[in-house]
């Protein structure tokens, strides 16, 4: 089942390797510069370990702290920028939608539909995302079990679309920490669609008293080597060149020129793997 619907995204490469997939790319669009300077050094990397890739950016923030906070450059301009992206690379594209009304927008431009975790529940929304017959990516919420996402998955396949992934991306942990329960990755796998491990905002620490998201990115390796080593399909990951600079998620992203050395590690982690499956 993994792979059947991961062969349904358009111009992903490198299926027939049986790696492990990548989901990478900056927390939102910031400017064209960024996005196609972390695509094209991603793809440079998912070509050289022959890892199939696919481009995540989110048109716009819409699930921000406080009012200042950057929320986008415009729904027409971040969504033409992924489109000249998945042009120019010929790459598959990721973004987040909000609404039943962005489902329809964003269909129009990306091969694949995220659901954020704080909206993995709305019915009105996945069943909208369903009706585009994209491939949907719904993330966990962070206040669920993986065996609450037995339902959001029945949302969109009773609403006639079979093409689901899922992602883990930690559970509250007190009221500013994340924890990821690594028994939710076996859990969700027993639904028999792809999952996915999101390594970044795991290791985030939402809502701090300054009104902005914090985060332990040093634990990002730890999170990525023990979901591929207990079987996770593929990894979600937020990457900038200089995470410092980010306008959104920057304290728990993975800075760019450190992304080829955790690859490496998870392929021989992933290989070992492969031989006890």
């Amino acid at each position: 089942m993994v792979k059947e619907i991961l062969n349904q995204i358009p111009d992903i490469k490198y299926l027939e390797n049986n790696n492990f997939f990548l989901i990478a790319g900056p927390c939102v669009v910031e400017n064209e510069d960024i996005c196609m300077t972390v695509a094209k050094e991603l793809i440079k990397i998912s070509d050289k370990y022959q890892i199939p890739y696919i481009f995540k950016a989110s048109y716009k923030k819409a699930n921000r702290t406080k009012l200042e906070s950057f929320t986008g450059i415009g729904d027409l301009e971040a969504m033409e920028i992924l489109k000249k992206i998945r042009k120019t690379f010929e790459v598959p594209i990721i973004t987040d939608i909000h609404t039943p009304e962005e489902a329809y927008f964003a269909a129009g431009y990306v091969d694949i539909l995220q659901i954020p975790a704080f909206l993995c529940r709305q019915t009105d929304l996945l069943i909208a995302a369903a009706k585009t017959n994209k491939v949907i990516n719904i993330k966990k919420g962070q206040f669920l079990s993986g065996y609450n996402m037995r339902y959001a998955i029945e949302k969109v396949t009773k609403s006639g679309n079979n093409k689901v992934m899922v992602t883990e991306r930690g559970n509250m942990f007190g009221y500013n920490d994340l924890i990821v329960d690594f028994r939710n990755i076996k859990i969700m796998k027993s639904f028999g669609k792809p999952v996915i491990l999101d390594i970044t905002h795991s290791v985030q620490q939402p809502n701090q008293p300054e009104g902005i998201s914090g985060g332990i990115p040093e634990m990002i390796e730890i999170l990525a080597l023990a979901g591929i080593a207990i079987g996770v399909d593929g990894i979600f990951m937020e990457t900038h060149p200089d995470p410092s600079k980010a306008l959104s998620d920057g304290t728990n992203m993975l800075p760019l020129d450190k992304v080829e050395e955790l690859i490496k590690k998870l392929l021989a982690i992933y290989n070992v793997r492969k031989n006890f499956n």
